[in-house]
């Protein structure tokens, strides 16, 4: 598979996740109508609630995630080597400069965060910075800068308003069924079916949203990797780097649960593994995201 089929298959299964969603959301929201007697009214404010926010999160988030991770903004004069890799290969991908942040931890990682490319945040750790060559640096940085210029942080965003939405729901709902009380008596056998399926849903909704969620989240990883070697034109370069960054065992120290997915490679090296933990991860598996690396 060639670099440009890889971009525009991972585009189109991005799409199809979220079209798959929406559908999803549409069952829940006409089963839980059918089970309460309600229509959609609570549905209405679920939605006002989740985007509140989703909008206080899409416009600070970027600062509360720097200030967790403890990353310091530089100059060109603090990292030369590192500052000009990021400017070059934003000129290169057409992209305003974003800014440019560090966090001094001796394990290898990278993330790039912000709403757009006009208030877009680069940022590595010293450890990648040392340890990585000028050409795996290149291919990390690459990545990242195409996670912004694939406006992925705006994609996982509308992604997090439809979790979001959905645990309000199954909240909204089951509440509803507390607070009904002897109506319950009243309802007949087809609105009696609805109740248990809706109960059901609202159990196993937050799960399949989130699972969801992971879903997109990976398949943007493989969309910025095809879209980092677009830019470099070298695969092995990021190829080399996912090598690097992932037989390194250290754990990133500034790293946490909320965080995790913004990163390159998962930072959080000390976690148990169990057989149903593939399904929670952020990040595709990284020997299959080399594989395709090396067959482009």
């Amino acid at each position: 598979m060639n670099i440009y089929s890889q971009i525009n298959s991972n585009k189109l299964k991005t799409w199809i996740i979220i079209v798959l969603f929406i559908v999803f959301i549409t069952t829940i929201l006409y089963v839980y109508g059918k089970a309460t007697g309600y229509g959609l009214s609570f549905a209405g404010i679920a939605l006002i609630i989740s985007g509140i926010i989703s909008f206080v999160s899409y416009y600070y988030s970027d600062k509360m995630i720097l200030g967790m991770s403890g990353a310091k903004q530089i100059k060109k004069s603090d990292n030369p080597k590192f500052f000009r890799v990021v400017e070059n290969l934003s000129i290169a991908a057409g992209l305003p400069m974003p800014k440019v942040y560090i966090i001094n931890d001796s394990a290898p990682n990278a993330f790039a965060t912000g709403r757009d490319p006009k208030h877009a945040v680069i940022c590595a750790t010293t450890g990648l910075i040392d340890k990585l060559t000028d050409i795996e640096l290149e291919g990390v940085i690459a990545h990242e800068l195409s996670h912004i210029k694939n406006f992925d942080i705006r994609v996982m965003s509308i992604v997090s308003i439809l979790v979001g939405l959905v645990a309000l729901l199954a909240d909204f709902f089951m509440r509803s069924m507390w607070y009904s009380g002897d109506s319950d008596r009243n309802k007949g056998s087809g609105q009696t079916i609805f109740l248990a399926i809706g109960i059901a849903l609202a159990i196993l909704s937050p799960i399949i949203a989130t699972l969801i969620q992971l879903s997109v989240s990976r398949k943007r990883e493989f969309l910025a990797d095809a879209s980092g070697v677009l830019l470099t034109r070298y695969p092995e370069g990021l190829a080399s780097a996912l090598e690097k960054i992932s037989s390194d065992k250290e754990p990133l120290e500034a790293a946490n649960n909320a965080t995790a997915h913004l990163y390159i490679s998962s930072p959080l090296k000390n976690i148990k593994k169990h057989w149903f933990s593939s399904l929670f991860n952020t990040h595709p598996p990284i020997q299959e995201r080399i594989k395709i690396l090396r067959s482009m």
